[in-house]
């Protein structure tokens, strides 16, 4: 039976593979890594808190995708496969797919109809990706 992987991978689908890349890694930690932080500050507004934290998530889930070979041509679909790349469950990796469309409608449409709630859950979610990536051993070249 094929992979998640595999099902995506091809033609007019949103997956290629592509060796993973040590550098390219490590920056995307890093910019994953600080936007967390940054999202973290109390005295952002909670618009600039959920832009970070949905930037930190990308970055953190997009940088799992990478170490496991792929490339993705569509920012979704980092995190339906947080399952496949982390092991992470529903609990995460639909808050990030929820967020997503919340920074979609926001970007193209112009609402941006967030609260604290759903920062305070899309924080949660993305140091569950945090966390996860950090137990994995160093990625080398």
């Amino acid at each position: 039976m094929p992979s998640n992987f595999e099902n995506l991978c091809g033609p007019g689908k949103p997956l290629r593979v592509e060796p993973p890349d040590a550098a390219e890694y490590a920056g995307l930690m890093r910019s994953g890594m600080t936007r967390l932080a940054d999202a973290g500050r109390a005295e952002l507004s909670l618009e600039s808190q959920f832009d970070l934290g949905y930037n930190a998530a990308h970055a953190l889930s997009f940088a799992a995708l990478r170490r496991c070979g792929y490339r993705s041509s569509n920012r979704y679909i980092v995190f339906q496969l947080l399952t496949d790349t982390l092991g992470l469950g529903p609990a995460v990796w639909r808050v990030l797919a929820k967020c997503h469309e919340l920074r979609n409608r926001g970007e193209y449409e112009g609402d941006m109809s967030i609260d604290a709630l759903i920062v305070s859950e899309l924080l949660t979610a993305c140091k569950s990706v945090a966390e996860a990536l950090r137990a994995l051993p160093p990625l080398t070249s």
